[in-house]
């Protein structure tokens, strides 16, 4: 009876787990980040339906509006940006090139607190982040998967460059 009983509780346990392995699979997950290049040509000659900040609708505001964000940064962190539209092959993001000097200066915390800002805001417009310098190294990335409410996103900045560390304590 023993064995049975050890038998039919092995046996429940597996199918058990087995059934529950599936919806495991089904666990949305985030996509990873753009790998398309920076493309700084397009802040002083922007082509096609892509917008940067020195882009002027006459007829409404442009969106995602960043504005706010750049006029609020801190130490005008936030230089410039180019929006691009989704594509068959793309997401819709936003590529921000902040000022290399100012994101230096900044400790883990405060980037991590500026690109959550940047990338809520953009999250809410359906647009991934990607923030770059002016050597166009990939500072952060704030990237979602949208297609599920509400939005899965990760927040992956580097800090393995040499401009990386921020400030000693």
């Amino acid at each position: 009876m023993r064995q049975l009983s050890l038998f039919f509780g092995t046996y429940l346990t597996t199918a058990c787990f087995l059934f529950t392995l599936p919806s495991l699979a089904k666990i949305p997950s985030v996509p990873v980040p753009s790998d398309a290049p920076l493309e700084l040509d397009l802040l002083t000659n922007p082509k096609g339906s892509t917008i940067t900040a020195n882009t002027i609708n006459q007829e409404r505001l442009t969106v995602p509006s960043l504005w706010w964000i750049k006029e609020t940064s801190e130490n005008k962190l936030l230089d410039n940006w180019i929006i691009y539209p989704a594509t068959n092959n793309e997401t819709a993001r936003v590529d921000v090139v902040v000022n290399q000097q100012i994101w230096s200066l900044l400790d883990y915390l405060e980037r991590y607190d500026f690109v959550n800002r940047l990338g809520s805001v953009a999250r809410n417009y359906g647009y991934n982040v990607r923030v770059f310098n002016y050597q166009q190294e990939r500072l952060a990335t704030y990237t979602c998967n949208l297609n599920i409410n509400p939005a899965l996103c990760r927040i992956e900045i580097n800090s393995q460059g040499k401009f990386g560390l921020g400030r000693s304590f």
